[in-house]
């Protein structure tokens, strides 16, 4: 091994230490073995995984899909099949669209595609932290300007953000974790006034009240991003797709950094999901109703605020400090997504909109940890 090696392997990996890396927690099965339970009783409430879809009726597709593919064979025509039938389904042409392995890969592509070391992304906090994660790698700066009280945008303070160097701007809405949807007014004027690409990241869009899809040709800087993980329930298989013009949805399809970026299994299933989209929207309306009552339990319960939802999850913030509750909770067997100090905020948690007897044991289980303190 060669001194000029070594001195240039300390350097990058010294310099990729620095970057944040992406932690999965706690999970159900390492919890359980540490309780000494089945896994099957771990109440898992952190992932905004939709529990809602027809396990049943899903796994029927799955097992024809199946009996249908040939794993043996590379993919060919699945994608652009696909993007039909998003593009019926979505009532947008077939070459605004673009197929990707989830929305995170969808947003490490545009991340690779648009930004150079000496470019900056501009995005609010608290929000989604893969955009900063691929920025920071690629060598670009990441200019976060925090949301206002009420959970909105500061649009004076994002406008004064903007550059000649600032070539992404990052929304999420229904923004994860505050699970709000933008001031539709707000992401307007933002988008025209950046002198780059906007990403509108609408991952939790169909439980939400409004969506820039059908307004996409209105915005010639913006790419919006859906996922299957959430709606469609399909989070294991990775699927997700964007919404742009045709110039930069070309751009992403053809310039991908690798070749079939995602699995034909996934992209087949995703399709077979869309032939049977009442099992999404049974799921999606099943799960609002649930997320009704879910938030009027929680603000019930004495030392805990529950705020609006418009995605598959809700946030609170609790009077007990984060990680007392949490430790307490994971005790019980419950998993939530502990955020702690979120803006004026001390002490939050995510919680996933579980099914009703999920969610009746967190609200029994926070019951009884409020009466420990009696």
């Amino acid at each position: 091994m060669s001194a000029s090696y070594r001195a240039w392997l300390d350097k990058k990996l010294a310099k990729l230490g620095a970057i944040d890396c992406y932690s999965a927690g706690v999970t159900p099965e390492g919890l359980a073995d540490q309780l000494g339970v089945e896994s099957s009783e771990i109440v898992k409430l952190n992932f905004n995984e939709n529990l809602y879809i027809d396990r049943a009726k899903q796994t029927d597709i799955m097992k024809q899909l199946c009996d249908e593919i040939d794993l043996r064979m590379y993919p060919e025509d699945e994608e652009i099949k696909l993007r039909q039938k998003l593009s019926r389904h979505l009532a947008v042409p077939e070459d605004f669209l673009v197929v990707g392995n989830a929305g995170d890969e969808l947003i490490d592509r545009m991340v690779r595609l648009f930004i150079e070391p000496s470019d900056a992304a501009v995005a609010f906090t608290p929000s989604f932290a893969i955009p900063r994660l691929c920025v920071k790698r690629q060598g670009g700066q990441y200019i976060e300007i925090p949301l206002n009280a009420d959970f909105q945008l500061n649009i004076n303070a994002m406008l004064d953000a903007f550059s000649e160097k600032t070539r992404l701007l990052y929304l999420c809405s229904p923004n994860n974790p505050t699970a709000n949807q933008l001031n539709p007014k707000d992401i307007e004027k933002l988008t025209q006034a950046f002198p780059g690409i906007v990403i509108l990241d609408e991952a939790y869009g169909e439980f939400a009240d409004y969506s820039f899809i059908s307004r996409i040709q209105e915005f010639p800087n913006m790419i919006i991003l859906r996922t299957f993980s959430k709606a469609f329930g399909l989070a294991m298989l990775r699927l997700g797709y964007a919404v742009a013009n045709p110039e930069l949805a070309k751009v992403m399809r053809d310039k991908s950094p690798l070749p079939y970026p995602v699995s034909g299994f996934s992209i087949r299933m995703g399709i077979k999901m869309l032939e049977n989209i009442t099992i999404a929207q049974s799921a999606v309306s099943a799960l609002i109703t649930e997320r009704t009552n879910l938030i009027e339990q929680l603000n019930q319960i004495e030392g805990i605020k529950a705020f609006a939802s418009q995605a598959d999850f809700i946030l609170i913030n609790t009077q007990a400090p984060a990680d007392q509750l949490y430790t307490k909770l994971l005790k019980r067997g419950i998993i939530l997504k502990k955020w702690g100090k979120l803006l004026q905020y001390e002490s939050c948690f995510r919680i996933t909109v579980g099914l009703p007897q999920m969610n009746a044991k967190l609200i029994e289980a926070l019951k009884q940890i409020q009466g420990e303190k009696k």
